[in-house]
C-alpha cells in the first residue's frame, strides 16, 4: 500500500527515477514502461521513412521517364562538348537531358534577374527621363520596352557569385 501511495504523488517527469529507486516495483512496471514506448515509435518510424524513400523513387523514375521525350533548349551536340570538356563521361541519355535542364534554369534565373534589374534601373531613372520627352501615341510603346545592358548582367551574376565586370582601365 505505501509503494502505490508513494508512486500516486510523484510527478511524470520524477516517474521513470520513481520507478528505478524502488525494488518492488521495478520487475512489474519498468518492463513495459520501458519496452513499450521505445520499440513502438522506432517501428512505425521507420516505416514512415522507408515510405517516404519509396515515395521519392517513384518520383524520381517519373521524372526520369518524362525525361525521355523532352528536348531541352540547349542542344545535345552542346551539352556532350562540356561534358567531355570538363571529363564527364555518362552514356545515359537521361543524365545527360537532366543536367541540360539544369543548365538551362540556371540560364533562365539569370536573365530573369537581369531583367528585372533592368526594370528597376529604368524605373528608378524613368521618371527623370520620361519627364523630358514629349508624348507620343507612337512614344508610348518605348516607355514599355526595356533594354537589358551589361551592367544589369553583371548585377544578376554577382548574386550567383560570377564576377562579370570587366577591369576599370577597359572602361
Amino acid at each position: 500500500m505505501s509503494a502505490i501511495s508513494q508512486q500516486t504523488p510523484a510527478p511524470a517527469s520524477t516517474s521513470a527515477a520513481a520507478n528505478a529507486s524502488t525494488p518492488q516495483e521495478t520487475p512489474q512496471t519498468q518492463p513495459s514502461a520501458v519496452a513499450g514506448p521505445s520499440t513502438a515509435p522506432s517501428q512505425p518510424q521507420q516505416t514512415r521513412q522507408e515510405a517516404e524513400e519509396a515515395r521519392k523513387d517513384r518520383t524520381l523514375a517519373e521524372f526520369l521517364l518524362m525525361l525521355d521525350d523532352y528536348e531541352p533548349l540547349i542542344p545535345s551536340e552542346v551539352t556532350d562538348y562540356y561534358l567531355q570538356r570538363v571529363g564527364f563521361e555518362c552514356e545515359d541519355v537521361r543524365l545527360k537531358r537532366l543536367l541540360s535542364l539544369a543548365a538551362q534554369k540556371f540560364v533562365s534565373d539569370i536573365a530573369a534577374d537581369a531583367y528585372q534589374h533592368a526594370r528597376i534601373r529604368t524605373n528608378a531613372a524613368g521618371g527623370r527621363a520620361r519627364a523630358n520627352q514629349p508624348m507620343g501615341p507612337g512614344l508610348i510603346k518605348d516607355k514599355t520596352r526595356t533594354t537589358l545592358t551589361m551592367d544589369d548582367l553583371s548585377a544578376a551574376l554577382g548574386e550567383y557569385g560570377i564576377n562579370a565586370r570587366k577591369p576599370e582601365f577597359y572602361l
